[in-house]
């Protein structure tokens, strides 16, 4: 099962910035256990969010060279508030440090103007085949369902003329 817990890209600026929106359904199935009766989104599940919105920002900025994106380190996590269904988390990721493997962001996600999330990441950035040339072709297989769902998220202008 996969969590995509990026609905649409609402700006993106190469190498220094993006926001995104999450808009939670109660139709979430995770939401039917966290929590009865008071269903919100797992503070694990806001911080995918804004590893998404950084992985979309890294894969953009590097015209998807790198098939894979992983969250190093996650500092200062602060919680502020719930995200409840029928309403939508933006979040914006800016670039603190960007280097050619990993790169430093900071995070914050909002409702409604409020602050819910808050994060310092470090994500890195890989091909498989790096590691194992055995696996360039699942590096080619990722790279294009990731354009793919890419072009779905944001609908602005891609760099290169893609």
């Amino acid at each position: 099962m996969r969590f995509s817990l990026v609905d649409r890209i609402l700006s993106i600026e190469p190498k220094k910035s993006i926001t995104t929106i999450k808009s939670l359904s109660l139709a979430e199935e995770y939401l039917a256990d966290h929590f009865p009766g008071f269903p919100v989104m797992p503070g694990v599940l806001m911080l995918e969010s804004m590893v998404q919105a950084s992985g979309w920002l890294m894969r953009y900025s590097e015209d998807f060279r790198f098939s894979t994106v992983l969250l190093k380190q996650a500092k200062a996590m602060k919680f502020n508030n719930f995200v409840t269904p029928g309403k939508s988390l933006t979040v914006n990721i800016t670039v603190h440090e960007w280097g050619e493997s990993q790169c430093v962001m900071k995070g914050k996600g909002n409702i409604e103007g409020k602050s819910a999330v808050s994060a310092r990441l470090i994500l890195e950035q890989f091909n498989l085949a790096d590691k194992n040339l055995d696996l360039k072709n699942n590096d080619e297989k990722c790279t294009a369902a990731m354009k793919d769902l890419f072009h779905q998220l944001w609908s602005g202008e891609l760099q290169g003329g893609e």
